[in-house]
This record gives C-alpha cells, structure tokens and sequence, in this order.
C-alpha cells in the first residue's frame, strides 16, 4: 500500500509529522477496510492512496488496479473519510 500526500505550503518537519502521524492512523483502517472486502491473498502492494491533508480526504488512486477499486468503491468514502478521519489532523 502506497500513500501519495497531497498538501499547500512547505514539506517541513511539522508537515512531515501530520503526514507521519496520519499514516499510522490511517493504515490500519485501510487495511481492516480492505481484508473486509478482499481475499487475505490480495497483493495488497498494488494499492495506491491520494491523501489530501488539506482538506482531509483520502482517495483511491488511479494506479490502484481498476479491478481492486471496483472492489472496494462501495463504501470506501464511508469507512475512510467519515468523522474518525477529521479527529486524526
């Protein structure tokens, strides 16, 4: 699983920090999102993420599989950016 950070202003240690703290956040949601929908056998490397700090949204990217996102679309929105995502910025 591969994070692309998206995010105005300076890459600064404070920036740097958000990012590393909202990845540790994020992670394993993603993952208990995923393994919800996804057999335990899925290269879950071929997973790509757009995080956009900013306005606090996570999105599945378009190197993501297209056979991956049809999978996991539903729902995704949901379980990722709904309240708890807002809590961790």
């Amino acid at each position: 699983m591969k994070f692309n950070w998206v995010f105005s202003g300076d890459d600064n240690p404070a920036m740097q920090r958000i990012c590393i703290d909202l990845e540790y956040s994020l992670r394993p949601r993603i993952m208990r999102f995923l393994l919800s929908r996804l057999d335990v056998d899925t290269d879950f490397s071929s997973f790509h993420f757009t995080v956009d700090v900013d306005n606090k949204r996570v999105y599945i990217a378009d190197k993501t599989p297209k056979e991956y996102t049809i999978q996991i679309l539903q729902g995704f929105d949901q379980a990722i950016n709904g309240s708890s995502f807002s809590s961790v910025a």
